[in-house]
């Protein structure tokens, strides 16, 4: 398996199109009270827009796709709501895998599984290694899933490798053991719903990312909301610490 290095430890490749793009999928409550609707009305319509995000990659090239589903604080919503999800979870698993295996997709879940009901996690693990061979697009969904949790695991991980390097770590021990590990840092994060927060998601990971915060909610974000996405970061001047006559190669830079 490919390992990424930080962004802060080199440089990575940038291009026109953004190689991973990450999303916090909000505003699915807000979407379905507007139209007085439960609210479970509005993440079963959120569902929808994954099989519309997934497509709007694969046409775009981009080689790798990050949701935010559920939030190792989203546990603190109501217990029925939670309960909806948990059910809503199951149900995109066993309809949508086939279709994303067919679509050349590979599959990840990445959060603290343990949570979750036994066939919960027998569906997760089914799915990965269903599609664990496709290469078209890396679709990972987070659940359960913090950036201090992924921090914290990781760390654990390192020591417990190797722990006779007692005092002597660097970002480069650590990386691996992260649970995005396998991904390159993403170019462009997504928030939809209006906050402007990255609400403990792939902390780590969103240190040079270029940040986008629109106020769509996330059922009535299609494929020209996207583009808008992407346009907002083709503008971006990617740094990553140098100049920006550094980038365009003029002499004494």
């Amino acid at each position: 398996m490919a390992l990424f290095s930080s962004s802060t430890q080199q440089l990575p490749e940038t291009a026109a199109v953004p190689h991973h793009v990450a999303v916090i999928m909000d505003g699915n409550g807000r979407w379905a009270k507007k139209r007085f609707l439960p609210r479970v009305a509005g993440h079963v319509k959120g569902v929808e827009l994954v099989r519309k995000m997934v497509r709007a990659c694969l046409e775009r090239g981009i080689q790798y796709l990050t949701l935010f589903a559920f939030s190792s604080e989203n546990w603190r919503r109501p217990q029925e709501e939670v309960s909806l999800l948990m059910q809503l979870f199951v149900k995109a698993l066993e309809q949508e895998v086939e279709k994303l295996d067919r679509n050349g997709v590979r599959l990840r879940i990445i959060g603290d599984l343990s949570a979750f009901e036994p066939r919960l996690q027998g569906l997760i693990r089914q799915a990965e290694e269903k599609t664990a061979l496709n290469t078209r697009l890396d679709l990972t969904i987070a659940a359960n899933y913090g950036g201090r949790w992924d921090i914290m695991q990781a760390m654990n991980r390192m020591l417990a490798a190797q722990p006779e390097k007692r005092d002597s770590w660097s970002e480069t021990d650590l990386e691996p053991h992260l649970a995005m590990s396998f991904a390159p840092e993403p170019d462009l994060f997504i928030r939809t719903g209006g906050e402007q927060r990255i609400s403990n998601f792939l902390l780590w990971q969103l240190a040079y990312t270029e940040l986008f915060f629109t106020p769509t909610l996330w059922p009535d974000f299609d494929k020209s909301e996207f583009d808008k996405a992407i346009a907002s970061y083709q503008q971006r001047e990617r740094r990553f610490g140098r100049t920006s006559e550094q980038l365009a190669g003029k002499p004494n830079a």
